[in-house]
C-alpha cells in the first residue's frame, strides 16, 4: 500500500511530462503537413542526379560509362576457327 504513495506522484509526473512533449511538437509544427512525406516518395525529382547525368537525358545519349558496365556483361562471341 506505502508504494501507492511513491507511484501515483510518479504517473502523474509521467503524465505531466508527456501532456508537455505534446504541446510542443504541436507548437513546434510536428503535426503540420502528415501526408507529404507519404506522397512525396512518389514523385521522381532529379535533384540527386549529376548535373552531366540530367543533361545526357535531356540531348537522348548515353553514359559511358553504363555502356562499358554494358559491354562487360556481355558475353563474348569467339569468332568461328
Amino acid at each position: 500500500m506505502s508504494i501507492l504513495y511513491l507511484l501515483i506522484p510518479l504517473s502523474l509526473l509521467l503524465l505531466g511530462l508527456a501532456v508537455w512533449a505534446f504541446f510542443w511538437a504541436v507548437r513546434s509544427g510536428q503535426f503540420d503537413d502528415l501526408e507529404g512525406p507519404a506522397h512525396r516518395i512518389l514523385f521522381d525529382d532529379d535533384e540527386g542526379d549529376l548535373p552531366g547525368t540530367r543533361q545526357r537525358r535531356r540531348d537522348g545519349t548515353s553514359d559511358p560509362a553504363t555502356e562499358d558496365d554494358e559491354a562487360r556483361r556481355e558475353p563474348r562471341q569467339d569468332p568461328p576457327a
